[in-house]
């Protein structure tokens, strides 16, 4: 007759002592990524404390703001129409090749794996490189200007637009889509009668935020010679002209609450 055979039962670990052991883990990498981040950038806010005589006299050189019509404010208000004209063919110019790769690059209407790969390539490509460094390629190629910004944010819109017009397909009812498969219908039919047709809202309100985004980018594209007021605000720095560039920033800041008002009412009233 055999010994009997002794087992002996471990005590599973609590879900909340587990849970507590991530807690402090996750903390405990934030925390080190955190000093990491700081040491990387220098992170140093008494730098404030010794640059705050320098700060006052930038502040008292802006102040007050250059009113001159004919010398400042007459080429802001025309800088910041080109810097809004910029802005808004870079966002209606990447609608067509958007729309296009979105179509491919989404699970549902995609023809092929390897196009919709490809598809989330080229959208990934054009959304990693920023505008700016679009716009630097491009003043070298085609010279100083707005038409550099506009090329610009045609490439990195057609990438942003791109993905989130995919995504917005992809969370979409198959429903109809497979109803048409189901009678017949060809690939083209079922995208155009079937789930274009269910997205039409959430593209239109996306491509008004990316219009607002746009806008505030052509101020920055400007810094790199691709023209609008972002060019003649670099110029004023340049040139110690601290109360013009004061004028030319409140200048921008009008333009920028008047788009963002703007969107944000055409996106409420198509959300009704």
């Amino acid at each position: 007759m055999s010994a009997p055979v002794l087992t002996l039962r471990v005590p599973p670990v609590p879900r909340q002592g587990r849970r507590a052991g991530w807690i402090a883990t996750g903390l405990a990498v934030f925390i080190a990524l955190h000093v990491l981040a700081l040491r990387g950038t220098e992170f140093d806010p008494s730098l404030l404390i010794t640059g705050a005589k320098g700060m006052g006299s930038f502040l008292a050189d802006a102040f007050p703001p250059d009113l001159s019509w004919s010398g400042v404010l007459a080429p802001a208000l025309e800088a910041t129409l080109v810097t809004l004209w910029i802005g808004l063919l870079g966002t209606t110019l990447s609608v067509p090749t958007a729309l296009l790769l979105a179509v491919l690059a989404a699970r549902g209407t995609s023809p092929h794996p390897v196009i919709y790969q490809a598809s989330r390539a080229i959208l990934s490509f054009f959304r990693a490189v920023p505008d700016i460094v679009f716009a630097l390629i491009f003043v070298t190629a085609v010279g100083l200007g707005p038409f550099a910004g506009v090329l610009a944010l045609i490439c990195h819109n057609t990438g942003v637009m791109g993905k989130l017009w995919a995504e917005s397909m992809e969370e979409t009812d198959n429903g109809p889509q497979q109803a048409l498969s189901t009678a017949g219908a060809s690939r083209l039919q079922q995208v155009t009668h079937a789930s274009l047709p269910m997205v039409i809202p959430q593209f239109v309100g996306l491509l008004l935020y990316r219009f607002d985004v746009n806008v505030r980018s052509s101020l920055v594209l400007g810094l790199v010679g691709a023209g609008g007021i972002g060019l003649l605000i670099n110029q004023s720095i340049k040139s110690f002209q601290f109360d013009a560039m004061l004028t030319q920033i409140l200048v921008v800041l009008v333009l920028v609450i008047v788009v963002d008002q703007a969107s944000a009412f055409l996106r409420r009233k198509l959300a009704v």
